[in-house]
């Protein structure tokens, strides 16, 4: 049978689709070629070289890359694994705990959270959802004694109004739990100790939150006033003010809070000064005052200011207040100079400045370091000293020690008159020297 003719229309667009199929083909065909050929010469992902020690705490050392004129980089992190690390159960969930606690959790290297206690189920229930923890991991105030039978829980960090903190301390102590406790201690020195004998019948350590010594820029000037840098410290001037705004918050009532801002923000300014000098004060002389018909200070102390004379000879001169804008920062007074810490007792933004004379000219400098997380060092430390059965640099005696003073300051702000302290530091009031990274 005789094949029909077909038009040259036809013709072309047959065998042009016949061409074009040929040409994709082929085009195809050499980019595959072509990706095999860059495949074999292109540089291949190389990791950095490496130093890797055989401890699983010492830091990876990666090869050098900045120069000597640079600020060097921190050691790599160095986290232990998950089921290496200290479980914490955290007691109250508050502005502290949520804004602060709980995440700072998230990035530690050798803590983690394993419990949560808390008054509200509807809090409690999210909270848990948000970070992982159990419902069987969960406890009301009621049922808190039974953390005792939670094996992952190491630590409990007591995050409540000052006046409960005693009885949770020693609840926990009982339950067989090391105790980290927030700042101030309790509301009494009698409390404090307290919650002292208590953790040591049950053989558990104590530790008082005091986040600013284990802060990098207020160690540094630390560091600079113990090699006298600057000559002999002589004046410090320390101040940690702020602005609060609801009357019915726990901090403005006198049962719960048990001062006002002496305890609360003051505390800083009288915990640094003995931390950074390493000496107790020998006398107190304070003043305090609330503005009249202010609903806030009804029943706790809006502004309290006071000195203390250290044994050395030196002064230092402190004020707190519930009702200005905030301000925290101290500044040191040496032979040869001075040392000034801004956002001193924030919980970021430290900057550390110095200054000192040079022949013709006054130099000044800001001293940079990398930022921590306070929280979280604070944490690890307490793990650390777990993990290896150490003291604790800021144990339940460092919080006691302040306990004494503020009564003393208290004392004088009622009578008009100075108040000796007339107890003795019989033993060092911290532990070792902590690990700090960086």
């Amino acid at each position: 049978m005789d094949a029909e003719p077909i038009s040259r229309k036809d013709f072309l667009s047959i065998t042009g689709k016949s061409v074009a199929l040929g040409v994709a083909g082929t085009l195809a065909a050499n980019s595959l070629l072509n990706q095999n050929v860059l495949a074999q010469t292109r540089p291949r992902p190389l990791s950095p070289p490496a130093k890797i020690p055989a401890g699983v705490e010492e830091p990876i050392v990666l090869e050098a890359w900045k120069s000597d004129v640079d600020q060097q980089s921190g050691p790599t992190p160095t986290p232990l694994p998950p089921d290496s690390r200290v479980g914490y159960a955290v007691v109250g969930l508050g502005h502290l705990a949520l804004e602060e606690v709980l995440p700072a959790l998230s990035s530690c290297e050798k803590s983690k959270l394993t419990a949560l206690v808390s008054g509200s189920p509807e809090k409690m229930k999210k909270v848990a959802a948000q970070y992982g923890i159990k419902p069987e991991s969960c406890y009301s105030y009621e049922t808190y004694d039974q953390l005792k039978n939670n094996q992952e829980v190491d630590v409990i960090y007591i995050i409540l109004p000052n006046a409960l903190h005693k009885e949770y301390v020693v609840r926990g102590a009982k339950a067989g739990k090391h105790i980290l406790c927030e700042k101030p201690m309790a509301v009494s020195s009698k409390e404090c100790k307290e919650m002292i004998a208590a953790c040591n019948a049950a053989k558990v350590k104590l530790m008082v939150a005091y986040r600013i010594q284990y802060q990098p820029h207020n160690r540094k000037l630390r560091e600079l006033l113990q090699n006298k840098t600057f000559g002999a410290p002589k004046l410090i001037e320390a101040s940690n003010s702020q602005s609060s705004a609801n009357p019915a918050h726990w901090r403005h009532k006198k049962t719960l809070a048990g001062g006002g801002a002496l305890p609360d923000i003051g505390l800083y300014c009288l915990n640094t000064n003995r931390f950074i000098l390493g000496e107790e004060p020998t006398e107190v002389f304070a003043y305090q005052y609330s503005t009249p018909g202010n609903p806030l200070f009804t029943e706790v102390e809006e502004l309290m200011s006071w000195q203390m004379r250290f044994p050395s000879g030196v002064i230092a001169s402190c004020a707190t207040d519930y009702n200005v804008h905030e301000s925290r920062r101290y500044r040191v007074l040496c032979e040869k100079g001075w040392l000034n810490m801004d956002k001193a007792y924030a919980y970021k933004g430290q900057k550390l400045s110095t200054a000192r004379a040079e022949g013709k000219m006054e130099r000044q400098e800001e001293i940079g370091l990398s930022e921590t997380n306070q929280f979280a060092a604070e944490m690890d430390h307490f793990s650390d000293c777990i993990l290896k059965n150490k003291r604790p640099f800021t144990p339940g005696e460092e919080g006691l020690q302040d306990h004494i003073l503020m009564e003393a300051i208290y004392e004088s702000a009622r009578t008009g008159k100075p108040v000796k302290l007339t107890h003795k530091v019989t033993q060092p009031l911290r532990g070792p020297e902590p690990e700090i990274a960086g």
